[in-house]
């Protein structure tokens, strides 16, 4: 039996930690905040349950695969219900559409867009698959120590079928002609952190996940994951501290042996796992000589967009909202632009829109609606209140011309979050929501490493190393950080 601290309580650390202790470790999780969960923790007012971070599932066998390690499934946790439509995206005013679960469905919804596009569609899938397939299965569990990693024969024949040197634009425009459709196509690489004119087109495999897959929803919201993988870390032994901050990491001849907390030290770890943001692990936490990147590496990094969100109850409902709507009704370019490019607050932004009241009874009180409002934000730039409630107002404007009503009359409950407290709650880099962006670049063996260089028993895991960002890149993540230590 091995003594393994790990640091943050997010999807990452929940998952390592239950694996290090299913293999007979004794496991110690140490969370900075009062709650758990990391980006996907929660809060409650009013008879509000709010989410505070993800908000979509996809993906799901990668749920089921982790609960089934341990003779569980989602369903020992939380009732999961598929999305029909899973989505809705406003182009315009009178301009919407909302996406049918049903892929038949779907398919003559587009081809009404564009005659010959369901045709497309089924050959555009029929890649992605094959890149998801290949992808979940070969790149995502490889720990990106070294190209060798990627060596082998079938490994490289597989690498020119997943279209690593092309863009996921370049695949979509080639293939799609219809504006809206290309947006729908390449909407879902906003969650890795890049363009489409920057992303592997391996990524549309996360088209695969979202038409075929399924959009789906935990009655209850989405912190019933970290509630069933917590049950999961305890009924293998793991310990749990809250208002735990991490200050330091003790290292002796290049191995960490100790935890400083703000009240206490706590030591005799043979390894230790930080699930916290990776930069702050590294700057904050280790002495200048165990650190294997300095300040002039992170900044030269591409971050995934930090975001603006608004927490909104509304003591009415919204006449036909949907779950998710994505407000595409400005120019997309444009708003991209100021993210990546030319950092600074958009000209005109697009946004998105969660109410999870529409589906879920438990989230608001009856008659009234649950709002989480996502606008995409270039990290590192200033933030402050002024602009917060410019922003809001530009936002809450467009929300009442679309539903019809005076949204900010109806609200009952509002709270913002932004760049300054995803530092402040989450160290996170800049700012950033995402991790890091899964650029070419910045894929695969090119991302900062799991294994410390110099601390030879301390792991990294989470969206800023391999896999990459997301809710189930961040699962496999942690699974793979302790079967590097247990194998």
């Amino acid at each position: 039996m091995k003594k393994i601290g790990v640091i943050g309580s997010g999807f990452s650390s929940l998952a390592a930690a239950a694996f290090l202790a299913k293999a007979g470790n004794e496991v110690h999780v140490f969370e900075k905040n009062e709650r758990f969960g990391g980006r996907c923790s929660k809060f409650e007012t009013d008879g509000f349950l709010f989410d505070m971070g993800p908000s979509w599932y996809w993906m799901p066998e990668v749920f089921e695969n982790f609960f089934k390690s341990f003779g569980k499934s989602p369903n020992d946790f939380y009732e999961l219900k598929r999305l029909d439509p899973s989505y809705e995206v406003v182009f315009g005013p009178d301009d919407k559409v909302a996406m049918p679960a049903d892929y038949e469905a779907l398919k003559q919804l587009f081809e009404s867009m564009e005659p010959g596009s369901g045709a497309q569609l089924d050959k555009f899938l029929e890649e992605a698959e094959y890149k998801y397939k290949v992808g979940m299965q070969e790149f995502v569990w490889k720990p990106g120590n070294s190209i060798m990693e990627f060596a082998d024969l079938r490994v490289l024949t597989s690498l020119f079928k997943l279209d690593m040197l092309t863009s996921v634009a370049t695949v979509v425009d080639r293939m799609f002609k219809d504006s809206r459709i290309r947006k729908i196509l390449k909407f879902p690489v906003l969650f890795l952190g890049a363009t489409p004119e920057k992303t592997p087109a391996l990524y549309t495999l996360m088209n695969y996940a979202d038409l075929k897959l399924g959009t789906w929803y935990p009655i209850g919201g989405m912190h019933k994951i970290i509630e069933g993988m917590m049950a999961v870390c305890k009924d293998q032994g793991v310990k749990f501290y809250s208002n735990a901050e991490v200050i330091s990491i003790g290292v002796n001849d290049g191995v960490a042996t100790n935890l400083q907390l703000k009240d206490q030290l706590v030591d005799g770890f043979d390894y230790i796992v930080s699930g916290a943001d990776y930069h702050h692990t590294e700057q904050r936490l280790l002495d200048k000589t165990w650190r294997t990147y300095d300040e002039a590496y992170w900044d030269k990094r591409t971050m995934a967009p930090s975001s603006l969100l608004f927490y909104i109850g509304l003591n009415t409902q919204l006449k036909d909202a949907t779950h998710h709507t994505l407000f595409f009704d400005r120019d997309f370019s444009l708003h991209a632009h100021e993210i990546y490019e030319d950092a600074k607050w958009p000209t005109d932004p697009l946004f998105y829109m969660c109410a999870p009241s529409v589906t879920d009874h438990l989230v608001a009180p009856e008659g009234h609606e649950n709002i989480f409002l996502l606008m995409p934000l270039a990290p590192g730039i200033e933030d402050n209140e002024q602009l917060r409630e410019a922003y809001f107002t530009r936002i809450s404007d467009r929300l009442s011309a679309h539903y019809g009503l005076d949204f900010r009359s109806h609200i009952v409950f509002k709270k913002s979050f932004c760049i300054n407290d995803f530092e402040k709650d989450y160290f996170a880099y800049k700012g950033n929501a995402y991790g890091l962006a899964n650029t070419l670049k910045q894929t695969a063996f090119l991302k900062p490493k799991i294994k410390s260089k110099k601390v030879k028993n301390l792991y990294f895991t989470g969206q800023l190393t391999s896999p990459g960002p997301g809710m189930p890149p961040s699962i496999i993540s942690g699974e793979v950080v302790a079967k590097m230590i247990t194998s």
